[in-house]
């Protein structure tokens, strides 16, 4: 018969990230092993070996094979011999390298790389975490292979200074569809690129919230606890100053700060400058089974997100949701996407950013008052429950995937 006919071919998804693993991003590893409890076939593809010292405990539960796309030597008569080899598996090779003018040598061979192995074991798409390094080789391996890509863009790749728009607007040209983890984030993108930002889709980041047991805050220490980089965005300077304030009122509390960063040696020397030894602890990075218990231990989480000087800015920070599903009220400022997930007075307490008055203020309510924070942890798990299951809305995303891959329909 010469009647053509659609194949449809089974989802095979390569994940594309600028490193794996990474401490900080376990959002990226609750997706995976989300897609991996309903079937969906992974291989994870990073571009570069991880820094970190210390992982998250759910790592070790991804199934999914990794592949690092090294580069390395690239004089001329090896990266011709790259580019020779490629040719024999990715169709049309030379004519589509012209796609490529301008790109960086380095990124064009980890997205040869990865074309190559797309068509020598048939994935159908291609998803990238962060609109920068991982989605530029997405991009160019999507070209080359003829598969598809989607990405996922979260803050500093949308805000930071070094963002370019040019190179933002061809990516989400080139991509079948993109992703973006709040309303806030979506709304700018749409007013910053108009028409081709149509393609851009909401879905939250979740949690796997079987492993986020709920317990209530009522009876718990008058201590603060607050997670994250310790950078300037997280605005930990400022919680550091209103725990002075709390001190000078006279409130008996403790303060816990989990993490590690290039900020660590100012706020090292800012407890020490404002004498607050005593009450306010550094503890660097911890595994998130030990992350998990002193959210429990504490009577709030502290989150005041402030915009750096770079520009930079949380777009929704994953320890919010983590420590509202476990029962910690939280308090957070009113950026990008935070006051989706917290409603003042409703899912937890809102405060402006750079302001330790108000900060103090919001904290002593919360340690005073039990009953408050039983009524803001109650409701904001049920929010998490309704909105940010990692189940629901990775199948979201599948959805997503298969979207764009039925467009690419296989002629026979």
């Amino acid at each position: 018969m010469n009647q053509c006919t659609s194949i449809k071919n089974p989802l095979k998804v390569g994940y594309v990230l600028k490193r794996y693993p990474r401490y900080s991003e376990t959002f990226v590893v609750s997706e995976i092993l989300a897609h991996e409890a309903a079937g969906l076939e992974i291989q994870i593809f990073a571009l570069h070996p991880p820094l970190d010292g210390h992982f998250q405990d759910i790592i070790a539960k991804v199934r999914s094979p990794v592949t690092y796309l090294f580069s390395h030597d690239l004089r001329g008569s090896t990266l011709w011999d790259v580019f020779d080899k490629a040719s024999y598996v990715i169709p049309n090779f030379w004519q589509k390298l012209e796609f490529a003018q301008g790109e960086d040598v380095h990124r064009l061979h980890k997205a040869i790389q990865l074309a190559c192995i797309a068509r020598e074991q048939n994935f159908t798409h291609l998803h990238a975490h962060f609109a920068t390094s991982a989605t530029v080789v997405a991009r160019l391996a999507s070209h080359f292979a003829e598969i598809p890509y989607t990405f996922t863009t979260h803050a500093k790749d949308i805000f930071h200074e070094s963002v370019v728009p040019t190179e933002y607007a061809s990516k989400l040209t080139d991509a079948a569809a993109a992703v973006t983890i709040s309303k806030y984030n979506l709304d700018y993108l749409q007013q910053t690129y108009g028409a081709i930002a149509q393609k851009v889709q909401l879905i939250y980041n979740g949690l796997d919230l079987q492993r986020y047991e709920f317990a209530s805050p009522q009876h718990r220490p008058a201590k603060i606890v607050a997670v994250g980089r310790l950078v300037e965005k997280k605005g930990f300077a400022v919680l550091i100053d209103a725990c002075q304030i709390l001190r000078e009122r006279g409130i008996t509390f403790t303060c816990e700060i989990a993490g590690a960063g290039e900020e660590e040696l100012n706020l090292r020397q800012q407890i020490e400058k404002l004498g607050l030894q005593e009450q306010v602890k550094l503890l660097g990075i911890r595994p998130q089974g030990e992350v998990t218990k002193l959210m429990q231990s504490a009577s709030l989480m502290a989150a005041p997100c402030v915009v750096g000087g770079d520009s930079n800015k949380d777009g929704l920070p994953t320890v919010l949701l983590e420590a509202m599903a476990l029962g910690t009220p939280c308090i957070s400022t009113n950026l990008t996407g935070i006051p989706e997930v917290l409603r003042h007075q409703e899912t937890g307490l809102m405060v402006a950013q750079n302001d330790p008055v108000a900060l103090a203020e919001a904290i002593a309510q919360l340690l005073e008052n039990a009953d408050l924070r039983v009524k803001l942890a109650t409701q904001a798990r049920q929010l998490m429950e309704q909105k940010f299951d990692i189940h629901r809305n990775a199948a979201k995303l599948r959805t997503v995937f298969n979207n764009a891959t039925s467009k690419k329909e296989i002629k026979v």
